[in-house]
């Protein structure tokens, strides 16, 4: 005979369905803290701002434009002091220096601003830019996100001595991204729009000037980086206003008079001249340029010519001969075409 089963018991059922409950609260629990993770890996202030710096880093200029609050309008610009006509010329991929090591350093509150702190290696520096990042809408229950303050800032280049330029190897002619276009004053600055976080290494090359460079970080977003630049003479330049200087002196020591036209030096005598003046050039200077705008100005430098000339006296008729070194100083602008080439205008301190 089989002993009668005996039912089961209240308290198993409730152990199970305890069981059960755990389970179903550990799977929600670690759902949560799953979305946690994915939320701030991809959905946080601090992960959109590390995919625009990517962006930054894979030289992707053009993407880095769509990310929402990037891009700005000349009203915006207005607004925030900065200049209204600055040119998106520098916008671009070929103007972009490599971006590396990015991490995120803090991520703090400020009321519906969320401020992201990263650093990263731009080029052979390393930086820290802060970002202001604000609540954009979501998709489904991922949010979204905007750069509260644009990161684009605006760099004011001063470039003395040369039209043309480049950044980061970029080449930039200042009639080109000037909002007077080719009416540009040589002497003003013109304003770029530049990422944040950014390097931009300037430099002149030119046949004329040269310039080692200067490389400016840019790390302040919305802000503006005023740069200036002085181009050097190169040597090749030098030489040849030397020669054309020295040419031009020696066809005015031609002029068989007292005062040659157009030239730095002459002689005054109070008697009569009783020969044609013979000139020679004893002493040519040493010539020196230093930038004025995009153009060059000769510093003033000492010359000496000599004449030759009789000199009959007014008072007894008498002739003797004069023989003298005539001192002077010359000075001069080197005007560079649209074309490159140089107007070299010789004068002195009593020449027009």
């Amino acid at each position: 005979m089989q002993p009668p089963r005996k039912p089961r018991g209240r308290g198993r059922l409730a152990l199970d369905l305890s069981l059960l409950g755990l389970v179903g609260v550990l799977l929600i629990g670690a759902v949560f803290a799953a979305w946690g993770v994915i939320e701030r890996q991809f959905y946080s202030p601090a992960a959109f701002v590390v995919r625009y710096v990517d962006l930054l880093a894979d030289g992707r200029a053009a993407d880095a434009l769509t990310v929402p609050g990037v891009d700005v309008t000349s009203a915006e610009l207005d607004a925030a002091g900065l200049p209204p006509t600055a040119s998106e010329a520098l916008l671009r991929s070929a103007a972009l220096a490599p971006i590396s090591d990015v991490e995120v350093v803090s991520q703090e509150q400020d009321g519906d601003i969320t401020r992201v702190t990263i650093a990263y290696r731009a080029g052979g520096y390393e930086g820290r830019t802060t970002f202001a990042v604000e609540r954009d809408g979501s998709i489904g229950l991922a949010p979204t996100w905007r750069f509260a303050k644009s990161p684009l800032a605006v760099m004011n280049l001063g470039v003395s001595g040369s039209m043309a330029f480049d950044v980061n190897g970029f080449e930039i002619d200042k009639r080109q991204v000037s909002p007077d276009g080719a009416d540009a004053d040589p002497a003003a600055p013109v304003s770029l729009l530049v990422f944040s976080p950014g390097l931009y290494s300037v430099s002149v090359d030119t046949a004329i000037a040269s310039t080692p460079g200067v490389a400016v970080l840019s790390d302040s977003p919305f802000r503006a980086i005023p740069v200036n630049v002085q181009a050097q003479p190169t040597e090749k330049f030098l030489s040849v206003v030397q020669e054309k200087v020295e040419e031009f002196l020696t066809a005015c020591a031609t002029q068989e008079v007292l005062q040659p036209t157009a030239c730095p030096f002459g002689f005054f005598v109070q008697d009569r001249i009783a020969s044609l003046p013979k000139w020679s050039i004893v002493q040519q200077p040493t010539v020196a340029v230093e930038p004025d705008g995009a153009h060059w100005s000769i510093l003033a430098a000492d010359a000496v010519a000599h004449i030759d000339v009789d000199i009959r006296s007014i008072f007894d008729g008498r002739v003797r001969p004069l023989s003298e070194d005539v001192p002077f100083i010359v000075k001069g602008t080197i005007t560079v075409q649209p074309d490159g080439t140089a107007s070299i205008v010789v004068t002195g301190p009593d020449t027009n």
